[in-house]
């Protein structure tokens, strides 16, 4: 008689459930500053969503910075998903919405059919949509049609909206220039900056190019709006814009159909409004100030573009005084008829009696990065690595909490204003309780704006210093010892150099440090 015996599986050999390979992908179009943040907001969502689900395996955030949702041909992010998805890396994917992934509705059901094929699908939170559900399809191409139509016919209305402002005058300068502000949709004189307004024409006229100018500015210590150094380009751009004698020329730029901004010249119609407000400098003046810059421009036969002032040397620009607070320029010394290069300060080679710091030699400032960057190296254990710790230790969720709630109130606004758009150009609401409507929905989108940019600026601040840190700690892991200068090094992990004394120099690092080196 036949006997059957069950042998037991080895429950050590049984291999575990295997896990979902989940990604997730997002797509930022707000400026380099704000992009750190929001994608960092996002990792943070997507991973502890993921990661909170037993059965899913975190892959990581694709994403694509400060690019249009109009097409998918310029998203590295996007296109390197699909790549590591063709690779069999991912299994699934978590989108916030259509419009992120996609707004040309052909671009995005290719897309995403081919991802089916794959067996890879996507959710989509806002929609709730799954691609896994056949029956969703037509679903999702009503969603990114929708998403589409709305982007032109958003973009077709707002340009109608504009271009009707700008033909009887009422188009407001939501950004007006340096020397003005904006008080109740109208361009007010700014009392903090108009006095430097009136400094750089009167250079101007004096004879002073902008190159001077911008220098001057600079050793007076007066900052632009950005709290950056002047520039030639930044002086001339002041010189050339007509709003400082009152007037204002409209639609210098314009959008073409792809969402491509271009230079108008000449494609679009312009609008030239004159006494539109209150004028900085004379017409007199104004014209007098474009005469000299094109004679100027003539004689010197510099064209626009012209790269002759741009920094050639690793040290331009990047010594400050410690003495005075003025920069420092490079010059040729000799010894012994023997040539070699040095940099003085500004204000002791105009005056000698209001700064007393000597010239330094260049090569003294290659040595003592040199000297800076070994120290570095051998001290990373005990300086570096536990700044990168405690840097990293410091608690951003809040802010970034708050940050995704201002971010999702903008949306909210934006979707209301977008409605309001679509009622006044087919003509259902009346002008005034459009005008109405609409400055209550832009200035709760201007104090949520505020709210966010000043989070931002807080957040980021050390998300900069992180990622400087990172940089600088694998830069000095490249080597045991550094014998040459790297001026692309210099470029990158110092900010500038401050001179304390003729033999004592500090390096003001971008990762907030700030190390002192005798020379």
């Amino acid at each position: 008689m036949k006997r059957i015996t069950k042998i037991e599986a080895n429950e050590k050999l049984q291999k575990a459930p295997k896990k979902l390979r989940v990604a997730a992908y997002a797509r930022v179009s707000t400026d380099s500053r704000e992009q750190l943040v929001s994608l960092e907001a996002q990792r943070s969502h997507y991973e502890t969503c993921i990661k909170s689900n037993p059965n899913w395996e975190y892959v990581g955030l694709y994403y694509d910075e400060g690019v249009s949702g109009t097409s998918m041909a310029k998203r590295d992010g996007l296109i390197k998903m699909l790549d590591d998805c063709e690779a069999g890396k991912i299994d699934f994917i978590i989108i916030k919405s259509i419009s992120r992934f996609a707004r040309n509705t052909t671009e995005c059901l290719e897309a995403v059919r081919k991802l089916i094929k794959l067996k890879v699908f996507i959710y989509f939170e806002k929609e709730n949509i799954n691609t896994g559900d056949m029956e969703n399809e037509l679903l999702l191409t009503i969603f990114s049609s929708l998403a589409e139509s709305e982007s032109i016919s958003f973009s077709e209305n707002e340009k109608w909206s504009i271009e009707k402002r700008f033909q009887n005058g009422t188009y407001i300068v939501a950004s007006p220039p340096y020397g003005y502000k904006n008080e109740d949709g109208l361009m007010v004189i700014n009392e903090d900056e108009v006095d430097v307004v009136r400094y750089i024409f009167a250079e101007c006229l004096a004879g002073k190019g902008g190159h001077v100018i911008a220098r001057d500015l600079n050793d007076k210590r007066i900052p632009t709006r950005r709290k950056r150094e002047w520039t030639p380009g930044t002086v001339n751009a002041i010189l050339r814009n007509e709003k400082y004698k009152g007037d204002v020329l409209f639609q210098k730029t314009f959008t073409d159909e792809t969402f491509v901004r271009h230079i108008n010249n000449g494609e679009k119609a312009q609008y030239y409004v004159t006494e539109h407000h209150e004028a900085i400098i004379s017409v007199e003046d104004f014209e007098a100030a474009q005469t000299m810059i094109d004679q100027r421009s003539k004689d010197m036969k510099i064209q626009q573009g012209d790269a002759k002032y741009q920094n050639r040397y690793p040290f331009s620009g990047k010594i400050v005084c410690g003495e005075c607070g003025a920069t420092w320029k490079r010059r040729t010394h000799s010894e012994s008829k023997v040539k070699y290069y040095a940099y003085a300060c500004n204000t002791h080679l105009k005056k000698k009696d209001q700064c007393s710091m000597q010239f330094i030699r260049e090569k003294s400032f290659e040595v003592a990065f040199l000297n800076m960057i070994n120290k570095l190296a051998f001290t990373k254990k005990v300086l570096l690595q536990p700044l990168l710790a405690s840097l990293k230790a410091i608690n951003q969720e809040a802010a970034i909490a708050r940050i995704n709630k201002l971010e999702a109130a903008l949306e909210a606004n934006f979707n209301k204003r977008q409605q309001l758009m679509n009622l006044f150009t087919k003509e259902y609401l009346e002008p005034a309780v459009f005008n109405d409507q609409n400055s209550g929905l832009l200035a709760e989108a201007k104090s949520l704006s505020d709210e966010k940019e000043a989070l931002y600026a807080s957040v980021n601040h050390e998300y900069e210093h992180v990622e400087a840190l990172n940089k600088l700690i694998k830069y000095v892991n490249s080597a045991r010892i550094f014998t040459e200068f790297d001026a692309d090094a210099f470029e990158e992990h110092v900010d500038y150099i401050i001179v304390f004394k003729r033999y004592e120099i500090g390096f003001v690092l971008k990762c907030g440090l700030t190390l002192r080196e005798r020379l």
